[in-house]
């Protein structure tokens, strides 16, 4: 969670509270399983500098012909 901003452990957290709170009220605790795994995810991506590269999109002009 150290790779993730102050405003982002918030929202990890609040995420994950409200994804264990569904968990034991349905009994299914996959849903919180893939929110801490996910959340894991980002912090591992952030961690290793991924995403702090600019975005280059590709142009929506090209056109290819179709055959």
């Amino acid at each position: 969670m150290l790779a993730l901003s102050l405003a982002d452990r918030e929202t990890c957290a609040n995420d994950i509270l409200s994804a264990a709170r569904a968990s034991f009220a349905t009994n299914q605790p996959h849903l919180a399983i893939a929110e801490l795994t996910a959340w894991r995810e980002t912090a591992t991506a952030i961690a290793a500098g991924l995403g702090q590269e600019p975005v280059e999109w590709l142009d929506d002009s090209v056109v290819v012909e179709r055959p």
